[in-house]
């Protein structure tokens, strides 16, 4: 552990006097000092994210400096052919979202490495874009996507336009740890950076190619350009970066009933109106569903505060319908290949899941006769499939990839998860079952009907303080070396540690490898494809567990679902 007091002393010493103010006033707070300062902030291979303020476990612009040294001095060792292709910048509605993006660009600016950044804040799709279409070798995106206002965070992305690999995360993870972030960081100001050639502003430039691409993703024009003026939408993008993009996209294709939340269209880094700006949480879309009821309205959509995940409401004749992560992605995916079959689908083709997300995923692939990879949670996976069938391919198309996590890519321009284009998805989707007389309640209740009554939750197990960390690791690591036999009443069928690459079948007593990277992600399956997994969040100290049952109709799928929970509960408390 460091000497957080050492540590303490010296920021007082050489911070900026704002900062110095700051941490004055905790002079007299033991606890509050040793949990700023008792470790560095990780940079994983995501990036940096934590909360907001002074000391080296915080965010801040000397930690941001640091990182970006870090990623300089690692594009720098790449070689100057790579270094001056430079790095696009964009960020959200944060607190010193914007700040930390400038810092950015002047760090690298000061190594000589040219910068794109956005003129104004920008989803996390649109920088992964920008990236690709700017041939860069790098991209920053300044976000802590859907996390509490005191957040924010640092995300690195590769040349490929997804979130850095772990060989490069680890390069720059060794510079940043050899970087004084006060005296080994070179910076210049903005003006100066221009001035040079080195920090370029973007604006139109990069957004009309990108909300092109995003049109692109529609896959019957000739029904969007007759029917989406009969299509009533409301529409949230919880005070972030969506609101622009979206309602432009939306209003180009074709789409004249839009009405997004006044209040909620607002940029406020606070999320005033929300008690989390995630569209996972339901309370997030009260002020939408009652829009959405003055209106009339057919859907409802709303977009994190970097427009990469998105959730969906639809009409009922009950009320506004709120559908999970896995919902909208079967509903999405069985839309897609439903559209695909048109133009003949080819066996190579292919879609993306995780190894988290519903098992519905199987079916709907072998019913379409396409390929299916399940890869782990986080987009960067997904973006890996496609990338390895560009370099080597194969005659198959990427046609949709999504993680349960509300995260969705209808194309491969960009290579992570768009909410902009998936807004343009489900509205198109949602066009098509109301000219059949249909609502996008009613399609995924046909899903279930053909594919089986899946049900699924996520859920978490937090570990507060500061060994939560440690706690989190035991707790997996006593699970995986005593593996459950049966959760409650469901027994368990096969048991699969990531981490050892090994699939235990129970029934037969035989094991096989499982052809996947290590990953610290314990799974146990369950009969009719239901599963119980767990594996740790890879930015906070908790235990994040997935459940899925599939039962013979939506009561008995809730009922085991709830069972299952409460037993896992039990077996981990």
């Amino acid at each position: 552990m460091n000497d957080y007091k050492a540590l303490y002393e010296i920021w007082c010493e050489k911070a900026d006097a704002e900062t110095r103010g700051e941490l004055l006033e905790i002079g007299e707070n033991e606890n509050e000092i040793k949990e700023r300062f008792y470790k560095n902030l990780e940079f994983g291979t995501a990036g940096l994210r934590g909360i907001l303020g002074a000391g080296t476990n915080r965010m801040n612009v000397y930690t941001v400096r640091q990182a970006t040294q870090g990623l300089a001095d690692c594009l720098l060792k790449k070689g100057a052919e790579i270094a001056k292709r430079g790095v696009a910048i964009s960020y959200d509605c944060r607190h010193f979202s914007e700040v930390f993006a400038r810092e950015s660009a002047c760090v690298l600016a000061a190594n000589g490495i040219p910068v794109w950044l956005y003129a104004e804040m920008e989803p996390t799709p649109a920088l992964s874009f920008a990236v690709r279409h700017l041939k860069t070798a790098a991209g920053i995106m300044i976000t802590a996507s859907h996390n509490p206002a005191n957040y924010n965070g640092y995300k690195v992305y590769g040349d490929d336009g997804a979130q850095m690999n772990v060989e490069d995360s680890e390069t720059v993870l060794s510079f940043i740890s050899k970087t004084d972030m006060f005296s080994g960081v070179r910076t210049m100001n903005v003006e100066e950076a221009k001035e040079k050639g080195l920090l370029t502003m973007i604006d139109e430039d990069v957004l009309v190619p990108y909300l092109t691409a995003v049109k692109h993703c529609v896959l019957d024009k000739n029904l969007v350009e007759n029917a989406a003026k009969n299509l009533c939408i409301v529409y949230t993008p919880f005070h972030g970066t969506g609101y622009k993009p979206v309602m432009r996209a939306l209003k180009e294709v074709g789409y004249t009933q839009v009405f997004p939340v006044p209040e909620q269209a607002i940029k406020d880094p606070d999320f005033s109106t929300v008690a989390s700006p995630n569209p996972e949480d339901p309370a997030g879309f009260k002020m939408a569903i009652e829009l959405a009821k003055e209106k009339d309205a057919d859907v409802i959509i709303g977009t994190d505060p970097d427009s990469d995940r998105i959730g969906v409401l639809c009409k009922t004749k009950e009320g506004y319908r709120v559908l999970n992560g896995n919902q909208t992605g079967v509903l999405l995916m069985e839309y897609v290949l439903k559209q695909k079959k048109k133009s003949g689908l080819l066996p190579q083709d292919y879609v993306v899941s995780t190894v988290v997300s519903t098992k519905m995923v199987e079916s709907i692939a072998k019913a379409y006769g396409v390929k299916l990879y399940e890869v782990y949670t986080g987009f960067k996976f997904i973006a890996g499939v496609i990338k390895e069938h560009e370099i080597h391919p194969d005659g198959g198309r990427y046609l949709f990839g999504f993680e349960e996590s509300f995260g969705y890519l209808p194309g491969s321009y960009a290579r992570d998860k768009d909410a902009v284009a998936t807004a343009l998805l489900v509205c198109e989707a949602a066009t098509y079952y109301k000219e059949n007389g249909m609502t996008i309640a009613d399609a995924l209740d046909e899903l279930y009907a053909k594919y089986g009554n899946f049900l699924e939750y996520t859920g978490s197990v937090y570990m507060k303080g500061i060994d939560g960390m440690e706690r989190m690791k035991a707790l997996l690591s006593s699970v995986a070396e005593k593996p459950f036999r049966s959760v409650g009443e469901f027994p368990v069928l096969a048991f699969r540690n990531y981490n050892e690459g090994i699939r235990y079948d129970y029934e037969t007593g035989e094991k096989e490898a499982i052809c996947m990277p290590p990953s610290n992600v314990l799974y146990f399956e369950l009969e009719n494809k239901g599963f119980f997994i767990l594996r740790p969040s890879g930015t906070e100290p908790k235990i994040k567990l997935y459940f899925s049952v599939c039962g013979q109709d939506a009561e008995d799928s809730q009922e085991k679902l709830e069972s299952l929970r409460k037993a896992a509960e039990e077996l981990l408390a």
